[in-house]
């Protein structure tokens, strides 16, 4: 082995490289050490990842199409020396830049409270959701998934950088995107006529108000008596850019109960994962590694286009507020994309709480693992 390569596609991934050259490390290994991937970034490598292995090189390689000519550089003993000591030094200027700054001004709570957005309650009436409560899709069909998958993650699973299908024409890496491509066509097709991958979703409509600033009271029914949940959010706090920049609260675009407005939320889940982990094993047995990863990819692509593809639906049909909207993929992704930057990992037990509303049996703590595996 000359080199180790670690690729981050999801957040959780940084601290677990962070680990990895840690124990590089501690075991007094010497080989380079590559980062990559869709969640990684040069500031990242130089700051918390490269002080951590300082007896090898680590690199950050921002696409899959550098990575010959920084592997050559570190395999190559006429270049090895100079290019290691290079990147040493730009990741220690990295690091300098990265700690002079400054962190922008917060105002208090209470100003930012008293700066938020101000919507005119009293001449809107949010729409009422065609059907109200919690609905379950089991075994729903994947093949009604395929027009909602965003290619252009899948093909950064693979190192492959670039815009879906612009990728294709790429004169570094488009001829083996469209070989990619045919080849997970043909894992879908597989996929959806051996049927043993599952997609299982849950969606939620309920009454909703917002309390105090940033709070909102979810209720069990319309009569407002009941409140299953209430769901605390966060305020941007931020110095804004100019006065007339409102500080922001997801709790801002829901009616608050001294309006006497009926507002209503939403939340859902989905899974297109039942049975991947068996399929892809299946593959690794046989001694196919590159089709195990091809089905996880695809479980992966096929779970977020099921959120497309009923976000869709409850703007046309459960909610209904949009019943006659007819958008490509494209403008769909700008009109989802169009608002403000406000989404909030819930705790998980405020999450659960709202979204099983203590109802149809589920088990607070369990409701993915012991609904979706159903």
């Amino acid at each position: 082995m000359d080199i180790i390569g670690l690729s981050g596609l999801i957040t959780p991934s940084l601290d677990e490289m962070v680990h990895v050259a840690s124990e590089m490390e501690r075991q007094g290994m010497k080989l380079p050490l590559l980062i990559g991937g869709a969640t990684t970034s040069k500031a990242h490598t130089a700051v918390r990842i490269e002080p951590r292995y300082q007896r090898g090189p680590t690199v950050y390689v921002p696409d899959a199409s550098r990575a010959v000519g920084v592997v050559s550089q570190l395999l190559s003993p006429e270049q090895n020396a100079d290019y290691c000591a290079g990147i040493r030094r730009e990741y220690v200027e990295v690091r300098e830049r990265t700690g002079a700054r400054r962190p922008r001004p917060t105002l208090p709570y209470a100003s930012a409270v008293a700066r938020g957005l101000k919507l005119d309650w009293a001449h809107y009436q949010p729409p009422r959701p065609a059907r109200l409560g919690v609905q379950v899709f089991t075994d729903y069909p994947l093949s009604e998934l395929l027009d909602t998958i965003d290619w252009t993650p899948f093909f950064i699973t693979w190192d492959l950088i670039g815009k879906y299908p612009k990728i294709f024409d790429d004169a570094v890496v488009g001829t083996q995107a469209r070989e990619l491509f045919a080849d997970a066509q043909t894992m879908l097709a597989k996929l959806i006529a051996d049927g043993r991958l599952k997609a299982n979703g849950v969606i939620g409509l309920w009454p909703a108000n917002r309390v105090g600033a940033d709070d909102i009271a979810v209720y069990a029914d319309e009569s407002r008596a009941r409140t299953l949940a209430t769901l605390h959010h966060i305020r941007q706090q931020s110095v804004p850019n100019t006065d007339a920049d409102p500080l922001l609260s997801l709790a801002d675009f829901i009616a608050p109960l001294e309006s006497n407005v009926t507002d209503y939320i939403g939340a859902f889940a989905v899974t297109t994962g039942i049975n991947a982990d068996a399929i892809a094993a299946e593959y690794q047995a046989a001694g196919d590694d590159y089709n195990a990863i091809m089905v996880k990819a695809l479980a992966d692509r096929l779970a977020e286009s099921f959120a497309e593809h009923l976000h869709r639906r409850v703007r046309r049909e459960f909610w209904g507020y949009a019943a006659d909207e007819q958008l490509d993929n494209e403008s769909f992704e700008e009109l989802r994309r169009g608002g403000p930057n406000l989404v909030q990992q819930l705790g998980a037990e405020r999450s659960i709480q709202f979204f099983v509303g203590r109802s149809n049996d589920f088990v607070r703590g369990q409701i993915l693992q012991r609904f979706f595996s159903q």
